[in-house]
């Protein structure tokens, strides 16, 4: 339920307060005044698509607020907008996101804007009202999680199929590729170590003289440094007999003489093991070439060609599908497939006894929308190419109407009258928010918080006189059960309200801006005068609209007493 909403900077609305009641409320104004704005504003607050188009002219952003009553509890809802086309949510002042908003207004209000008669008009669209109003998830949601594992095991028998017809293909560009690579014998680090190799080959003659002169330099010749460092230590030693700081030194000695000494032995190790040989080093250059031309194909990387190699091997053991495994997928495919058929099946059955209820109940709605000999009837068409089939079964359902006596039905989307397309879209919306959230008109009852509201904009388009009458009625009925927001310019629609709001535009300081008042006995007396007579509002239109007021509060007091008696039963649920 809508308790409370809040517009700011939103097109023509500059700052609008505004505060509902339960029951039926109803907004009226000129045309262009702002009140299917008002609709938009709880729409974006619903999850709804933002455009920086709806912020005011000269301003960087529009604000949207509302007090939800849901559940027990209140739930503040705010929706920001820039110019930019930016927008972020908050629920509770706690940030949110648009698609988080749509999961909740399912527990908020439900919107039936003024063009949504068009989507009725689409057939695709009925399965889905005759499955809300026969409550019929348990049955429709296998039949979801049956077409879903249908379609993965039919997938995968196409990918096995498609596998095996390019399998040959495949199977020798891997092989060939593996091969090569397996040729190559390839080691991670392997160039690295190559390139050091190479330079110590290309090198060995210097790397030897040198070697051999560091030895010579070292311990060889007669002023070898390791022979003149004896002499050396033995003076430091008297040098520390004499002064304690020549000890630390003193103390290294061993450890110094015996890296040198390894160094030395080294030098002579490492001399006699260089090996001069051109073999060798064109032996070296052939493989860092081959490496070269590996890493050009599949590298750039020696380690990305090892790892090419590794995928390989797994490629052309994945292709290696046996007809065994392809019967065993189709077999697994066959079996998804009867499940969904069968719950498909079972789906059929209870659509098929849910429609006789629907429409009666149905009838029953038009009925008290001046549509009295209505016949409604939904028509199924089972679908038999499984091309076709899709989540929501294997039916194809259409709503055929005749509203008048002594004309055939026909589709739903067939009828001329936009009167009786309006009723006909009231009724539908009206049979299906009762069925889900149960009806019992109870007038002196209102509406309970953990009920959601419903906002009709301009749902009397096409109609007048005495229908209006009765859809009038009709609304303030459902208004005893729930919060119901309703926009109309009908005079006769606007005299059954429990709260009337008059929504006007004018122009101050050279800026159009909207406002919204709450009427009271007289205003709503002047506003009904208005819808009545236009500018020109003599006493006497006054005068009827008093009268219009009046009749219209105590009708629907009547009304509501009389649903009180019989409306559980019109109601009541399809009997399992």
């Amino acid at each position: 339920m809508l308790r409370f909403l809040r517009i700011r900077r939103l097109a023509v609305i500059d700052s609008v307060e505004v505060e509902f009641e339960p029951g039926l409320n109803v907004l009226t104004g000129e045309t262009g005044a702002g009140k299917s704005i008002l609709v938009e504003a709880v729409g974006l607050l619903l999850g709804g698509r933002a455009s920086g188009d709806l912020v005011r002219t000269g301003e960087d952003q529009a604000t949207v607020e509302a007090i939800f009553e849901s559940a027990g509890r209140e739930l503040l809802v705010r929706r920001e907008i820039t110019a930019l086309g930016r927008s972020r949510a908050f629920v509770d002042g706690e940030l949110t996101t648009a698609g988080a908003l749509k999961d909740l207004s399912s527990q908020l209000i439900e919107l039936h804007g003024q063009h949504e008669h068009q989507t009725l008009l689409d057939p695709t669209t009925h399965l889905a009202v005759l499955d809300s109003f026969g409550a019929l998830d348990q049955f429709a949601e296998p039949v979801a999680r049956a077409f879903e594992r249908w379609s993965a095991a039919s997938q995968a028998v196409e990918s096995a199929m498609k596998a095996r017809a390019e399998r040959g293909a495949r199977q020798e560009l891997a092989a060939f590729q593996l091969a090569e690579l397996d040729r190559a014998a390839l080691r991670h680090g392997e160039d690295a170590e190559l390139e050091s190799t190479r330079n110590v080959l290309a090198n060995a003659e210097r790397l030897e003289r040198l070697c051999e002169e560091s030895y010579a330099a070292l311990y060889d010749r007669d002023d070898a440094a390791l022979a003149t460092l004896g002499g050396v230590w033995r003076r430091v030693g008297e040098l520390g007999g004499v002064d304690p700081q020549f000890q630390p030194y003193l103390d290294a000695r061993d450890g110094i003489k015996a890296q040198l000494e390894d160094l030395a032995r080294f030098l002579r190790r490492y001399a006699d093991g260089i090996e001069s040989s051109p073999a060798k080093l064109q032996e070296v250059e052939d493989r860092l070439a081959l490496l070269e031309r590996v890493k050009r194909k599949y590298g750039p990387r020696l380690e990305d060609a090892i790892s090419r190699r590794d995928v390989l091997r797994i490629e052309a053991a994945g292709l290696e599908l046996t007809d065994e495994r392809l019967s065993e997928l189709e077999r697994e495919r066959s079996a998804a497939r009867s499940g969904y058929a069968a719950a498909a099946e079972a789906l059929s059955r209870e659509r098929r006894h849910v429609a006789g209820e629907f429409a009666r109940q149905l009838e029953g709605v038009l009925a008290d929308l001046a549509m009295e000999r209505t016949r409604f009837e939904v028509r199924f068409e089972r679908l038999e190419d499984e091309a076709v089939w899709t989540a929501q079964g294997v039916d194809r359902a259409e709503f055929y109407v005749s509203p008048n006596p002594g004309e055939d039905l026909r589709p739903l989307a067939r009828i001329v009258s936009g009167g009786e397309l309006s009723r006909v879209m009231l009724g539908l919306k009206t049979l299906a928010a009762t069925s889900r959230h149960g009806f019992t008109a109870v007038v002196e009852r209102p509406p309970s918080a953990a009920t959601p509201g419903l906002i009709f904009d301009e749902v009397d388009a096409g109609i007048g006189g005495r229908v209006a009458d009765v859809v009038g009625g009709k609304l303030r009925v459902l208004g005893s059960a729930f919060q119901v927001l309703c926009i109309t310019h009908l005079p006769q629609i606007a005299a059954y309200a429990d709260t009337h709001f008059r929504i006007e535009k004018h122009i101050e300081r050279g800026r159009t801006k909207t406002s919204v008042t709450r009427l009271d006995d007289a205003g709503r007396i002047e506003e009904v005068s208005r819808m009545l007579g236009g500018t020109g509002i003599s006493e006497g239109i006054r005068a009827s609209a008093r009268e219009m007021l009046a009749a219209r509060s105590g009708k629907a007091k009547a009304k509501g007493e009389m649903k009180s008696k019989g409306e559980s039963e019109t109601r009541r649920r399809v009997p399992r």
